[in-house]
């Protein structure tokens, strides 16, 4: 007889209730995200997955929803900032905002759901999980099969700082949906198949790993990758020095962490990590309108000092990390654990981080208690802005 036998069947885990809606969520609430849905389409999404939710008798079913509606709304947004199929509505194609309020939409429901058959917290976890990953292009990351092109990765970032402004929308994520799936001609000639995927601005996500988890199946079979977000107004620049450091401002969840980047293996933890991206090429190519800078300051506490200070050319040795060339929040924090990444898996691949300009409304429409959620000189800058990430790219994969 077993120890097991003796001790008897593990027992289930009870059901558990409903989880309040996140913050996040909470925002749905608010005028600006609702006018979004209503104008791109979008406004269906939630309702219609809470109707199927109603259906659902097992949990297996649920996880085949939840894989079903996440990877269905990522193939929506992609193919509606594409062109193909009803725009959905008078908002602007190209924009992001659509897919990032849908998402919302779509976990309150899952985080709400109360099942006849019972949900376990871990249960629940992981469909909410399983509907991240699939809504933002995680699991739907593939290259044909061949030889004679190249493979690039490019990552995006959901919309930020949304209670300074809740109309706002991230050029990286639009980036990330317009090349999702594309094929480009580099300036030499070579043919290459770009596929995207996008990152949630919350801190707890890449302490659990999400970066690593996503990338480190891809990593091996690209030949360049670049992550990418909204950095500085008027300006374009390519990140030469990742940090690991956490600077502590508010995250989409109005978290805030102050501490080293936690990665696996904190032993071996460099301080610093740099670019790959064939920078000077990129800053030297007439891409855009936009100015691109080689951006090589930092912020360090120099070895054996106690008091940071500011580095225009880049860390010293020995210094400890307090501000990449991306700042200390999760921009520099994605760069720093993609690199690195690259780093432990021994690759020579190019790879680093590339900052778009801040996304500016026009002139007149800058409250944002009064302004309205879109105007042309916002869909322009966005627009030039995704082009101008298109040109840099085929001429990092040269």
């Amino acid at each position: 007889m077993t120890f097991c036998t003796l001790l008897g069947p593990a027992p289930a885990q009870a059901a558990a209730p409903p989880e309040a809606p996140t913050v996040e969520e909470q925002r749905l609430d608010q005028a600006v995200p609702k006018e979004i849905l209503e104008r791109s389409g979008f406004d269906g999404v939630a309702p219609e997955f809470t109707r199927r939710l109603a259906g659902i008798r097992s949990y297996g079913a649920a996880e085949r929803l939840v894989a079903r509606e996440g990877t269905r709304l990522w193939r929506r947004a992609v193919d509606r900032v594409q062109g193909r199929g009803p725009a959905g509505g008078d908002l602007s194609r190209d924009d992001d905002r659509p897919l990032y309020w849908a998402r919302l939409g779509l976990t309150r429901e899952l985080r709400l759901w109360q099942p006849e058959f019972g949900l376990t917290d871990d249960q629940r976890a992981a469909l909410l999980d399983r509907l991240e990953q699939t809504s933002r292009g995680q699991s739907d990351v593939g290259y044909p099969q061949g030889e004679g092109f190249k493979r690039i990765l490019l990552t995006g970032f959901d919309p930020f700082t949304l209670d300074r402004d809740i109309r706002i929308s991230n050029p990286s994520g639009a980036t990330a949906l317009a090349l999702d799936g594309t094929w480009i001609r580099t300036a030499d000639g070579q043919l290459a198949r770009i596929e995207t995927v996008t990152f949630p601005v919350r801190w707890q996500d890449f302490a659990d790993g999400v970066v690593e988890r996503t990338l480190a199946p891809v990593l091996p079979k690209v030949d360049l990758f670049t992550t990418v977000s909204q950095g500085r107004v008027g300006r374009i620049d390519v990140e030469r020095f990742n940090g690991a450091w956490r600077g502590g401002f508010p995250d989409n969840l109005d978290v805030s962490r102050t501490e080293q980047v936690p990665v696996s293996d904190p032993a071996t933890q460099p301080q610093w990590t740099t670019t790959t991206l064939p920078y000077k090429d990129i800053v030297s190519a007439n891409t855009g309108r936009f100015p691109v800078y080689d951006h090589t300051s930092v912020t360090e506490i120099p070895a054996g000092a106690t008091e940071p200070v500011d580095r225009p050319d880049g860390p010293t040795p020995g210094s400890t990390a307090r501000a990449g060339g991306g700042g200390d929040y999760l921009s520099n924090e994605i760069a720093y654990r993609a690199t690195l990444l690259r780093d432990r898996l021994g690759l020579s691949i190019p790879g680093g981080h590339v900052h778009t300009p801040v996304l500016e409304f026009g002139p007149g429409n800058t409250d944002p208690a009064t302004g309205s959620v879109t105007d042309p000189v916002f869909v322009r800058n966005r627009l030039d802005i995704v082009a101008q990430m298109r040109a840099i790219v085929g001429v990092a994969a040269e």
